[in-house]
C-alpha cells in the first residue's frame, strides 16, 4: 500500500481496506499527519482527531462496508484553523446509527462520541456512497 504523508500541503487523502486493520491504519495516519502539521501525537488536537477518525472509520468498516470496496480517509487543514475529517464509504444509505445502543452493549455510541468531540459534523452524499465529516478547531 502506498501512501504519502506530506509536510508541504494541507491535505491527506488515502483509500484503506474496509477492515478493522484499515480502520486502525486511518487512526495512525491521522496521528502522523497531524504531527507533520505541528500537532504532536500526545496533543489534545491529535488525541481528539484520532478519536473522531477511529469512530468514523469503525462505522465505515462496520456499517458502510460493501464487499470488495475500500473506504477513504481525507484530512484537510483549512485556512480558518480548522481540521476537516472526512471518511467516505460506498454504501449509499444514510441510515447511520446514532444513539446509546444497548445499555450494556459495545456498539451504537460512535456518532454520539463524534457529536461530543466535533462542534460541527454531518453527512454528504457522493456519486457512489456517502461521506461523514467532522470539523475540529486546530487549537483546542
Amino acid at each position: 500500500m502506498n501512501f504519502r504523508i506530506s509536510t508541504h500541503i494541507d491535505e491527506l487523502s488515502q483509500r484503506l481496506s474496509s477492515t478493522p486493520r484499515g480502520a486502525r491504519l486511518a487512526r495512525h495516519l491521522t496521528a502522523h499527519q497531524l504531527a507533520a502539521w505541528g500537532h504532536p501525537h500526545d496533543s489534545d488536537v491529535s488525541d481528539t482527531a484520532q478519536h473522531v477518525v477511529a469512530e468514523l472509520a469503525a462505522n465505515a468498516v462496520t456499517h458502510g462496508r460493501v464487499p470488495g470496496r475500500d473506504f477513504e480517509l481525507r484530512l484537510l487543514r483549512l485556512p480558518e484553523g480548522i481540521l476537516r475529517i472526512e471518511v467516505s464509504d460506498t454504501r449509499g444509505d444514510r441510515q447511520l446509527r446514532f444513539g446509546a445502543g444497548e445499555v450494556d452493549g459495545e456498539g451504537g455510541r460512535g456518532l454520539v462520541i463524534v457529536a461530543l468531540l466535533a462542534p460541527v459534523w454531518g453527512i454528504t452524499d457522493r456519486l457512489v456512497g456517502k461521506t461523514v465529516w467532522a470539523e475540529l478547531p486546530l487549537e483546542i
